[in-house]
């Protein structure tokens, strides 16, 4: 079990270490859609890249989850088969959202021996979930 204090350290740690280890300048927030993200999570159950649709108007929410449905063919054949759709996904902070998302499971922040291999996760899955929404967010935000 680690406090507060020694689990904000290890979370700032890996965080830092893996923009050390993988440079890349992600589009995350920064997607010119505004109610549209690209997400790392990384929790002491599971380590995820997501695209989420974070807006709280639910027919905002509604439209563009189905034009990412619209896509759903293309994305999992051409980038990330393994892609999860959820229309309506919970935060822990209950807060509802659309996320689609890829997720490795049984990985925890606070086990640095599981770290090299969420690295080659979060890096390769978002690299793809990048090309995904470069490539289509001109259908995306019409």
């Amino acid at each position: 079990m680690f406090s507060k204090e020694e689990s904000k350290k290890l979370i700032q740690e890996f965080w830092t270490s893996f923009g050390k280890e993988y440079p890349h300048k992600w589009i995350l927030y920064n997607t010119k859609i505004k109610d549209l993200q690209l997400k790392f999570t990384f929790t002491t159950k599971f380590a995820q890249v997501s695209m989420d649709i974070v807006s709280q108007d639910e027919i905002i929410r509604a439209y563009y989850f189905e034009k990412l449905i619209a896509l759903k063919t293309i994305l999992k054949t051409e980038y990330l088969r393994e892609a999860e759709f959820n229309k309506n996904y919970e935060l822990p902070e209950g807060k509802a959202i659309s996320r689609v998302y890829l997720q490795l499971d049984n990985v925890s922040i606070h086990n640095k021996k599981d770290w090299p291999g969420v690295y080659l996760f979060l890096q390769a899955k978002m690299q793809l979930l990048e090309d995904f929404f470069l490539e289509h967010s001109s259908f995306l935000e019409a």
